[in-house]
């Protein structure tokens, strides 16, 4: 969620967004996963969106957390905020792959070109949908490689707090 946190608030300049309210969305979009890890109309993110609800969270930011999720939600993304989420979600994971499958385990030494070419093995980080991540980056109107790059280079100037 750090990840997330980190990809979103990089983007939300590019969209004239407020990086906090970018960063929160990011940050607790999966707070739930852990408890409700089934992404279903009873589990997540709708469990969740729920909760957060009731502790008074910005209806913008529940409605954004819930778009991550629109085949269960029916909630599809349509601010720029919403399809950001859609875009880095599943991006920041791969990523977070890539890192770690390097001797050195540090996102420092991760470049684009390692990214593309872990992202034509198919075997690799199986269950990232790559289509669905290139599908979002399109919505956004951003290529698929800048994209990569506005993440990775947003979780490089985070690394030691992401841990990477």
């Amino acid at each position: 969620m750090l990840a997330v946190e980190t990809a979103m608030r990089a983007y939300a300049p590019k969209f004239n967004g407020d990086p906090d309210v970018w960063g929160v969305v990011g940050l607790l979009h999966d707070f739930d996963y852990e408890r409700y890890p089934d992404v279903a109309t009873d589990g997540h993110p709708v469990r969740g969106v729920a909760i957060l609800r009731e502790k008074g969270v910005d209806e913008e930011v529940l409605r954004a957390i819930l778009s991550h999720a629109s085949g269960v939600t029916r909630v599809q993304p349509t601010t720029a905020m919403e399809k950001t989420l859609v875009a880095v979600d599943e991006l920041t994971g791969f990523i977070v792959a890539v890192t770690l499958v390097r001797p050195s385990k540090s996102i420092q030494d991760v470049e684009l070109r390692s990214i593309k070419k872990k992202w034509k093995d198919k075997a690799f980080a199986a269950p990232v949908n790559r289509h669905e991540i290139e599908q979002a980056a399109a919505n956004l109107g951003v290529g698929l490689d800048d994209h990569v790059q506005t993440v990775l280079g947003a979780m490089k100037e985070r690394a030691a707090e992401l841990g990477l």
